[in-house]
């Protein structure tokens, strides 16, 4: 078959990739970019057969997933530097198409994690060009085929037109993308698709009405309290309010409430004059001054004292703080974002929390899912965590088993996504200490205390327990408490806060709880 016969075939192919694209552009809020990426490597997929294709957004070095076929669901938590992987690093280069054919003998990103095949790589060949606006890298598009030399059959001016297309589509949805968020918020926010050290990994159902709530209140200058279980990732949100905020440039100030002692919570927040108190030797400025123009995020909120609280007010009604020890007050411009894991309302039926500053800090609430609420989001963050680790431990390429992403799915977490990080992070030292020095380490469920076996075993020993020789209830029950608080004070080097995080409890309640079943911690030098 001459040239001349394949032509009106590839202008054909070429056609419809740009109709195709054209008609996915986001168009509307409710028709988002994300749907113009899995429409850009589904049409790329139509034009050039592949048995995996990739789409990998650029930030200051980094490429994100945000489009995958024929590639592990946790490929979408991880993110690719370009220092660190020589393949894509030399396809950003690129002005054109680059192949890689299957003697090549830079190490594959994907090694692993195509679903056509399980472990090592086998020979095959691969492919990807770059995504340009003017001189700034957007975005790199990956190809990986399982057959050998399946790329040469595509002509270089071919493929040049694919590069083409591709980009001037990508570059018109980015910036359909800001114009509509424009629209909606009346000034300039920041891409959602940028990416930064506070990514928010997910895609489910609650975690778009998560991003939607925070990009809309970002435009605001209101207070906004953010509930949610311990773990879920509270002080995440905080930051990505911050960030989409016309205050990103400003400070980011994190207060935790909980570690506040009495005494001193007043000077933490507002500042003191020399010679206000013992100790007070200079002046000294407060969290509420080197928040002045940015955001002040208040953790744990639900602990503050009484006392506190209403003067905390004070700031919120009218803008004024009282460092301790001075005459006058001072005027500071902050938005306030505060976090809780209580139920407040309940705190204020109780008397333990005051009506009018929750109604003050509640202007905007948001509530965060727990990750049980959001289990499409688990490989996901599975993926994130792995990438994190990896680096860490200094390995090629790190994996997650099959079997074992179905105990993750299958898992409640009631520690919710930090459980989840500390799981990945200790079962991946151990799938390291025993696969060392494959190329390619698999964590594995034996790896992972998350077995089914282990969670039995530990309900079995739990009930033992509980049971306790057949003793009275409330004995049993109490000496059960016991066994549980001290462990975990163990564990966490007698710090009461962790401790009640593990225990997932308040830590005034637990130091009430143990002051009653009579456990005494003594720290010794």
């Amino acid at each position: 078959m001459s040239h001349f016969d394949l032509k009106p075939q590839i202008l054909s192919q070429l056609l419809t990739l740009s109709v195709t694209l054209t008609r996915a552009q986001p168009s509307h809020l409710s028709h988002t970019v994300n749907g113009f990426y899995s429409a850009l490597i589904q049409a790329v997929k139509a034009c050039i057969n592949a048995d995996a294709v990739a789409l990998l957004l650029n930030q200051n070095g980094t490429l994100t997933p945000v489009a995958l076929e024929g590639l592990t669901k946790d490929t979408f938590g991880r993110r690719f530097e370009l220092g660190a992987h020589p393949r894509l690093a030399a396809i950003s280069h690129s002005s054109g198409a680059l192949r890689f054919d299957e003697h090549c003998n830079l190490p594959d990103p994907y090694d692993g994690l195509l679903l056509a095949n399980d472990g090592d790589l086998p020979v095959h060949s691969c492919m990807g060009f770059a995504l340009f606006d003017e001189q700034d890298l957007m975005a790199i598009v990956t190809l990986d085929s399982l057959t050998p030399g399946s790329f040469t059959k595509y002509s270089e001016s071919f493929l040049q037109h694919v590069n083409d297309i591709v980009a001037e589509q990508l570059k018109c949805a980015l910036y359909n993308e800001q114009l509509l968020r424009k629209a909606q918020h009346g000034h300039a926010l920041v891409s959602e698709l940028s990416q930064s050290t506070h990514d928010m990994v997910g895609q489910s159902t609650p975690m778009q009405s998560l991003k939607s709530d925070i990009q809309l209140v970002a435009s605001s200058d209101f207070s906004v309290l953010i509930q949610g279980e311990t773990g879920t990732g509270k002080e995440l949100v905080a930051r990505n309010i911050h960030k989409y905020s016309r205050r990103a440039d400003q400070a980011f100030v994190q207060v935790n409430c909980a570690s506040l002692p009495e005494n001193l919570a007043e000077s933490e927040f507002f500042g003191h004059r020399k010679g206000a108190f013992t100790g007070a030797d200079k002046n000294r400025e407060g969290k509420f001054i080197l928040a002045d123009g940015g955001t002040i995020f208040l953790d744990e909120i639900g602990e503050l004292p009484l006392s506190i609280q209403s003067k905390l007010l004070r700031v919120l009604q009218n803008g004024e703080i009282q460092p301790v020890g001075a005459d006058q007050t001072a005027r500071v411009n902050v938005r306030v974002i505060a976090a809780t894991n209580r139920n407040l309302e309940q705190e204020i039926e109780q008397g333990r929390f005051r009506a009018d500053l929750y109604h003050r800090l509640s202007v905007y609430p948001i509530t965060v899912p727990p990750l049980k609420a959001r289990r499409d989001d688990i490989l996901l963050l599975a993926g994130f965590f792995i990438e994190q680790v990896r680096k860490k431990l200094a390995l090629k390429q790190l994996t997650l088993n099959s079997k074992l992403e179905n105990i993750l799915l299958e898992y409640e977490w009631p520690g919710n996504i930090r459980e989840l990080e500390h799981v990945i992070s200790r079962s991946a030292l151990r799938a390291k200490q025993a696969q060392w020095p494959a190329d390619i380490i698999s964590i594995e469920p034996k790896y992972c205390e998350l077995q089914q076996g282990k969670l039995e075993q530990n309900m079995t020993q739990s009930a033992k327990v509980a049971h306790s020789n057949g003793k009275p209830l409330k004995q049993a029950v109490d000496e059960f408490q016991r066994i549980e608080i001290i462990a975990a004070l163990e564990e966490n080097h007698l710090n009461w806060s962790a401790a009640a995080r593990q225990l997932h409890l308040d830590r005034a309640n637990l130091v009430r709880l143990a002051k009653r079943l009579n456990i005494q911690v003594k720290k010794h030098l």
